[in-house]
């Protein structure tokens, strides 16, 4: 094998694995908000889940890419555990669809399917277009390297180097430790099973020790979804591990049917004069097999993997940036991970802000400053926050995705700025309330009982916008709309109320004056809620009937 086929090989793989990158670039951005809400109605079953995972797989060419995702899903906790099992054996089952292609030929036709995607990407403007031209131009890009490896690995038949160390794996555990490393280098099952494939068609190998690679490679596939798991939550290790399990237990019971019956002539029998289907077959029918026989074994396969990784207790809540891993590099599901934490993060930095509004009213209304250094810690995490949450929004917009989880995003960016602004205002509460101890000053029994219904007021609307209320958003936005409208109304009454107590001597000017800036305060709170509930109607739109 000279430096040209080497080189040849190198391409082929590279452009492998760059039109599988850009098919899942495409369906992201076509449909991965669609994605998300199918995986999350549908794989309560775990049959259907099976069925899910396949259709994704068989789409995006990758099981390793579909088991990140939920990896990605299971962190974020978009997903739990028990809805994985399904769709990771659906992953493996579609994972075949590839080989089960090269063998029908379709590389033949490879170049057409890249021309077509090219034409839609660069010719039309449609933005829907361009993103199924990239799931077009993707897989013929995929076929044009598996073409390109194929051609490379024909002069390996001549190779006696090549042909001594393939006649080697002859020894079943030698076979799939190999298949298994090679995978894990590549991180593609895949372009393993189509580079076995290039082998057998050129006479290389054939199946009887091509079946125990293939083996490896299953294994070996794991590999990915193990790196990505990395400084995720328990449960997303746990997710590799059934992704692990279901490939170690499927190679162990063929291995056993391989040694003990003639399951290898039989899948020659099928197809004697195609090497290329014989490998594609044998793929589909141990994973397919495999599924059936550990499929009513799922719930014991998530009870395994909870053994083995134990829960650990967090000594500190992890940061958006460590619960988001998974989004420094690409994967199918990206922008659904990326939402659901800055969804999560908003919702911790609007807890936060609630509680200082809270009290730094009780503060004023109570005339102490016993809770001024947790006022003053929670206003500089709130800036951390915003600073935190703002720079990860600014990054993760360059990540391919729909416009409509692009606006999604926006619209949190957005949002947050108000919370923070919110948190300024319940601050300067908390610095009248110095101001009024610093300098022996107090309140009016009146003007404190409108400081008491003014926190009441705040602090209803404030609830409209908490946890997950924001599915319904047009309700949400009219119950905020009407306590923004009554802080208004209330607003303009307590100016009212001050002047006349001013005019009867009831209170200094110098109190006056910070009741006026506390009035300014409350009905600015209220704009940024108002703002906020707006925001959220924008995002999810009422759907039509």
């Amino acid at each position: 094998m000279g430096i040209s086929e080497i080189l040849s090989l190198c391409g082929g793989l590279a452009l492998f694995l760059y039109g599988m990158h850009m098919m899942s670039s495409g369906l992201e951005a076509a449909a991965g908000d669609r994605m998300k809400q199918m995986l999350e109605k549908l794989t309560s079953n775990t049959i259907m889940g099976v069925v899910i995972g396949t259709v994704i797989t068989a789409l995006i060419q990758s099981s390793s890419a579909t088991t990140v995702m939920l990896v990605g899903f299971v962190n974020s906790g978009i997903m739990d555990l028990s809805q994985t099992v399904g769709i990771i054996m659906g992953a493996n089952i579609g994972a075949t669809m590839n080989g089960v292609l090269l063998a029908v030929g379709i590389g033949d036709i490879a170049p057409a399917f890249a021309f077509i995607g090219v034409c839609l990407i660069q010719f039309t403007k449609d933005e829907k277009k361009n993103h199924i031209g990239e799931i077009i131009a993707g897989l013929g890009i995929l076929f044009i390297g598996m073409n390109m490896m194929s051609s490379s690995m024909s002069a390996l038949r001549n190779s006696p180097t090549f042909i001594g160390f393939l006649s080697s794996c002859s020894n079943p555990i030698l076979a799939i430790l190999v298949g298994t490393v090679f995978t894990a280098l590549i991180q593609s099952s895949s372009a393993s099973v189509g580079i076995l494939q290039a082998l057998a068609v050129s006479g290389v190998v054939d199946l009887h020790t091509g079946i125990y690679l293939m083996f490896g490679f299953t294994i070996g596939t794991c590999i990915t979804a193990a790196i990505a798991s990395i400084g995720t939550t328990a449960n997303a290790k746990r997710t590799t591990v059934i992704h692990f399990l279901f490939n170690v237990i499927g190679t162990v019971i063929f291995v056993i049917f391989c040694q003990t019956m003639p399951v290898v002539d039989w899948i020659i029998r099928l197809t004697p004069n195609s090497p290329a289907s014989q490998v594609a077959n044998a793929h589909v029918i141990f994973k397919v097999v495999t599924t059936l026989i550990l499929l009513p074994f799922s719930k014991q396969l998530v009870k395994l993997s909870v053994i083995l990784i134990k829960d650990k207790k967090e000594d500190k809540r992890p940061t958006l940036m460590e619960r988001a891993k998974l989004t420094a590099g690409y994967s199918m599901g990206t922008s659904a991970i990326i939402i659901r934490n800055i969804r999560d993060e908003i919702n911790y930095m609007y807890d936060i802000a609630k509680k200082n509004v809270e009290l730094s009213y009780d503060a004023v209304i109570n005339n102490s400053s016993e809770n001024m250094k947790v006022i003053r810690e929670n206003e500089d995490h709130l800036d951390e926050l915003n600073a935190s949450i703002s720079e990860y929004i600014s990054n993760v917009l360059s990540i391919p995705m729909s416009q409509q989880d692009s606006d999604i995003i926006t619209g949190y960016f957005r949002i947050v700025g108000n919370i923070e602004r919110i948190g300024d205002h319940a601050d300067n509460f908390a610095g009248y309330s110095r101001f009024f101890i610093s300098r022996g000053l107090t309140m009016s029994d009146a003007a404190v009982d409108e400081v008491r219904h003014m926190k009441s007021l705040t602090v209803d609307t404030m609830e409209f916008l908490e946890g997950d209320r924001r599915e319904d958003a047009g309700t949400m936005l009219i119950n905020v709309s009407r306590g923004e409208q009554d802080i208004d109304d209330m607003t303009d009454e307590y100016r009212n109320r001050q002047m006349d107590r001013m005019k009867e001597g009831v209170c200094t000017a110098e109190v006056s004056v910070i009741y006026s800036e506390m009035l300014t305060d409350f009905e600015r709170i209220g704009d940024h809620l108002l703002n906020i509930a707006e925001d959220f109607s924008k995002m999810y739109p009422a759907k039509k009937a």
